[in-house]
């Protein structure tokens, strides 16, 4: 039987379990956080995001998991800079411009500020800069794409939490806690 662990991870933890970019980093990774031999990240998850990553000893599940041809939509809760206007949420349905090419259309609607855990460190806060909340559903993953996405409809993202991966979610998960469901 395959195994699936869903993890909450914090934010500047590494998406790897060992960090090769340099001798003795103090970056974390998630061998700070998860002691499983044989489980492998199914996708990417940048370090300055945070949320649900899954892991798998299952190779064809990591693939139907990541592989951007089976569409496994991701729901992201997205801080923005700016206030979150009609013409951007239609812009981000439509599908979005970026330097490599349109983004399928995405899922997109305003959202009040939600209950999540505190960020270490806190996002930024500006008076004179207003902020808001959007969820986002996306179906691809390209490099920093949700990033990439809000910045090109003028609202750049301040905290970026992924909440779901298909049928899977991080809620009732605490932040860099994880546990293993039935697949």
């Amino acid at each position: 039987m395959s195994r699936l662990i869903l993890f909450n991870k914090p934010f500047d933890v590494l998406s790897q379990f060992t960090d090769r970019g340099t001798e003795g980093s103090p970056r974390r990774t998630l061998s700070d956080f998860i002691d499983c031999p044989g489980v492998y990240p199914a996708g990417r998850l940048d370090r300055d995001s945070e949320g649900l990553m899954l892991l798998t000893d299952d190779g064809r599940l990591q693939a139907r998991i990541a592989d951007p041809k089976f569409k496994l939509p991701k729901i992201y809760l997205v801080q923005v800079e700016g206030t979150v206007s009609e013409d951007a949420l239609a812009a981000l349905r439509n599908g979005v411009r970026l330097k490599d090419g349109m983004t399928r259309p995405a899922k997109a609607e305003a959202i009040d500020p939600p209950d999540l855990w505190p960020r270490d460190p806190p996002v930024r806060y500006r008076k004179t800069v207003p902020d808001g909340w959007i969820s986002l559903t996306i179906t691809e993953g390209r490099n920093r794409q949700v990033r990439r996405m809000t910045a090109a409809v003028g609202l750049p993202t301040l905290r970026l939490v992924r909440w779901r991966i298909g049928e899977w979610s991080v809620e009732g998960l605490g932040q860099g806690a994880w546990r293993e469901v039935e697949v």
